[in-house]
């Protein structure tokens, strides 16, 4: 069953809205005994790369997509660093409309295009970065009139808070603590707003960002003017809880701990939380639920070049 009709009572949903899914949603909370273990807190990862084309966007794409769909689209376009790319252009595929996916050239991982294109995106690459990708996106949405779909639709938002639903149900409350990669910010949004919705508190919001964010390899959070920063300070304001910050070297001994640790292979950038908890972000006895955002598929590539930054350091330290 898929996220419309598991959650259509608390979605934007009507009896037009075509019931769009691939089977997004309903992904595994996993406990992390290790990382449990190492840090004293009690961790759960909530795996979002088991998603239809393995990330979190899946959530928010498939209502973004069946709203444009109702609304008589010819089509859709994103800015993307990748994992909004492949979801566009899988949900437009299924929906029998065109994805538009515009990205910055060489800063997207080689799989995540290869997805797009594969479900017959017509991919556009410019010079710049996320936001001038972004801002291209929106012209391009009105040259064209198609429909935008990165997480400044509201469609998206209302998607992705579905996880902090799954959340509730699977561990029966909110957790202590919730640590989630820091991009663009709109997936801290759609938490802090599921929780809202849910009335059973709020835990303890972490986005965790990279100190590079300009030129960190965890491309999916290569994001250097966060799109919702209002919206996170509104999540962090009312949860008590902070943006922290950590190095590459510590998002590389996260991924390596998650995969070698826990058998998790994630992108690199959904080791962020796990960065945090290593650093403290939670107290000893604590519920700590980390959000895992994409699979290590997304970005193979990855697994040679952080490889060939741990054999670099080793080999300084010599």
């Amino acid at each position: 069953m898929g996220l419309i009709d598991r959650y259509g009572d608390r979605l934007p949903i009507g009896l037009e809205t075509p019931r769009l899914t691939l089977g997004e949603g309903s992904t595994p909370l996993i406990h992390a005994a290790v990382v449990s273990e190492r840090t004293g807190v009690d961790v759960w990862l909530k795996f979002e790369g088991a998603n239809p084309t393995g990330s979190f966007k899946d959530r928010g794409m498939v209502v973004a997509v069946a709203k444009a769909l109702e609304a008589g689209a010819a089509g859709v376009v994103c800015g993307s660093t990748g994992n909004t790319a492949s979801s566009c252009a899988a949900y437009a595929a299924r929906a029998g409309i065109e994805a538009v996916i515009v990205h910055p050239a060489g800063a997207v991982a080689s799989s995540k295009l290869m997805q797009a294109r594969a479900t017959g995106a017509r991919a556009v690459a410019i010079e710049g970065n996320f936001s001038d990708a972004l801002r291209e996106a929106f012209d391009l949405a009105d040259r064209e009139g198609y429909v935008q779909v990165n997480s400044t639709n509201p469609y998206r938002l209302e998607g992705q808070k579905t996880a902090a639903f799954e959340l509730i149900e699977e561990l029966g409350a909110a957790p202590d603590v919730l640590l989630l990669p820091y991009g663009g910010g709109g997936n801290t949004t759609a938490y802090g707003k599921g929780f809202v919705e849910a009335g059973v508190g709020m835990p303890r919001f972490h986005p965790v960002q990279s100190a590079e964010r300009a030129t960190t390899f965890a491309s999916a959070i290569r994001i250097t003017a966060p799109v919702h920063a209002a919206e996170v300070e509104a999540v962090l304001a009312r949860s008590g809880g902070e943006i922290l910050t950590v190095a590459d070297e510590a998002l590389l001994e996260a991924w390596r701990l998650l995969a070698r640790g826990e058998g998790l292979f994630c992108e690199p950038a959904s080791a962020a939380g796990i960065a945090a908890l290593l650093a403290g972000a939670a107290s000893p006895g604590e519920r700590a639920v980390c959000i895992v955002t994409g699979h290590g598929l997304k970005d193979p590539d990855a697994v040679a070049r952080l490889d060939q930054v741990a054999v670099e350091a080793l080999a300084g330290a010599r």
